[in-house]
């Protein structure tokens, strides 16, 4: 409840007299005199509306209810010495009125009460549609973070194991807590006043819901929490085929991108692309309210393309054929403009099947420019930078370039491996970590690579300039 017991005695004009209760109890009731027998609930204050001769009767020691009623707090329209004395000496608690009317005091009260509770209840029912909505676009975790926030505390979810599920706010400093107090285990908890929500009917148990607030609204937050659980139980057990192709176009993109050429043909070619050449490009929104993986699925299916993208790390991974370039492009402008969201597009240049990386780098870096610049759209080729600097060589310097990394050719005359890994390297900034997840290597293999290709290049890779000449190189090759 939001009131609590000093709220009420300041909204009376009354005096709160006696320790028994704390004037930060929350309120559940208001009952007349006749009508009280027991104390309802240990962690809410009953108010106990009372004449000043019930009052001296239920204080008396011969009353059976003198005990339930030190855990209430008397509610009377006398105040004098007398009476405060023995309330004192009855070690209760008490609201004098003085001056109020008797006759209006309970319904007073109740009116206030009820007020209350419903503006509780149009809080938990708000709280409840923005659950739904988010659980929609999140899923668990979603509606894990979201109940936090609104509960203005931690929340924990644990399956039927006790194994952590989600966390949010301070949940996963808790774990412990949440999963002693859902499976009654007999340590101790360092965080009073949790609440375990149940997820799933007792014979179908499939969750804890564990949640700690810094609120004195209880009964919000349980009834809040009771209605995150029952939606989270619909969520665990209904499958998302969604999050299944998800995870199959991101494996298959992971496969593009790191396997051998005849398996990324072969992979393609049953995905439905029977192109010899793809180009990548690289989206992302400085606004959370746009989907881009719905909104990129809309424009592939408007183009008659196979949703050849996948989601990371925020950004969507694409691959559209080379004559829908253009289009995707004219898409992301119009839509940045027509809706007023800031895109931000990096696009790569075409590349053959087994060339898919050094597309999908260029788009990161066109990306990364776009971002810079602010501007929607941003062509890998457009950028003043290899392209313009190689297009103005004749071959014979352009193959003098080229033999910067002729240390790098196996015994055949080839470039292999340690070519590619130059070229991931500095496409990727110099990110090891980024660089050995693209190649599938441990980092200190990546390392033992670098190292090996300093010794063979004489090139090194803490000096900008011999970066520059590395990467001229590789592009001198390529053309």
């Amino acid at each position: 409840m939001a009131r609590d017991v000093s709220s009420v005695a300041r909204v009376l004009a009354g005096t709160l007299i006696g320790s028994s209760v704390s004037g930060g109890a929350p309120v559940d009731s208001a009952v007349p005199a006749q009508d009280f027998t027991v104390h309802a609930h240990p962690n809410f204050a009953s108010l106990v509306v009372a004449t000043p001769v019930e009052l001296r009767a239920l204080l008396d020691p011969a009353d059976p209810r003198r005990e339930a009623v030190r855990k209430a707090v008397l509610v009377t329209t006398e105040d004098s010495r007398e009476l405060r004395e023995l309330i004192e000496a009855s070690r209760a608690t008490a609201i004098l009125c003085s001056g109020a009317d008797a006759r209006v005091l309970h319904p007073t009260l109740v009116a206030l009460l009820a007020t209350d509770q419903a503006a509780e209840d149009r809080l938990v029912t708000s709280g409840t549609k923005v659950l739904t909505q988010v659980a929609r676009r999140g899923g668990v975790s979603a509606v894990i973070a979201e109940l936090a926030l609104r509960i203005d505390g931690w929340a924990v979810l644990l399956d039927g194991q006790g194994h952590p599920i989600a966390s949010a706010g301070a949940g996963a400093l808790h774990v412990q807590d949440a999963t002693a107090v859902a499976f009654r285990r007999p340590v101790r908890v360092r965080h009073p006043g949790l609440q375990v929500h149940p997820v799933g009917p007792n014979e179908d148990l499939t969750a804890y819901l564990v949640i700690a607030s810094h609120e004195r609204s209880m009964s919000r937050n349980r009834d809040l929490a009771s209605q995150a659980a029952a939606l989270l139980d619909l969520i665990l057990r209904t499958h998302d085929h969604t999050v299944t192709e998800r995870l199959g176009r991101e494996v298959m993109i992971t496969t593009l991108l790191s396997g051998t050429p005849a398996a990324a043909a072969s992979l393609l070619q049953r995905w439905g692309v029977h192109e010899t050449s793809l180009t990548a490009f690289v989206l992302s929104s400085r606004s959370k309210a746009v989907d881009l993986e719905r909104l990129v699925t809309r424009w592939f299916d408007e183009l008659g393309w196979v949703h050849v993208m996948t989601t990371l790390n925020g950004r969507v991974l694409g691959f559209v054929r080379d004559d829908h370039v253009a289009s995707i492009a004219a898409l992301v402008e119009s839509y940045a403009s027509e809706v007023q969201v800031p895109l931000r597009c990096g696009i790569g240049s075409s590349a053959g099947i087994d060339a898919l990386g050094r597309s999908a780098s260029e788009a990161r870096q066109a990306h990364d420019v776009a971002v810079t610049d602010g501007r929607p759209v941003a062509r890998y080729r457009a950028l003043p930078t290899v392209h313009y600097v190689l297009d103005r060589l004749d071959d014979d310097s352009t193959a003098q370039i080229a033999d910067a990394l002729n240390g790098l050719r196996d015994d055949g005359g080839r470039h292999g491996d340690l070519t590619r890994t130059l070229r991931v390297y500095l496409a990727e900034h110099g990110s090891w970590g980024v660089t050995a997840t693209q190649l599938g290597i441990h980092r200190q293999t990546l390392a033992s690579r670098i190292q090996r290709i300093e010794e063979l290049t004489g090139l090194s890779m803490s000096d900008p300039d011999d970066r520059t000449a590395a990467w001229l190189a590789i592009r001198a090759l390529e053309r």
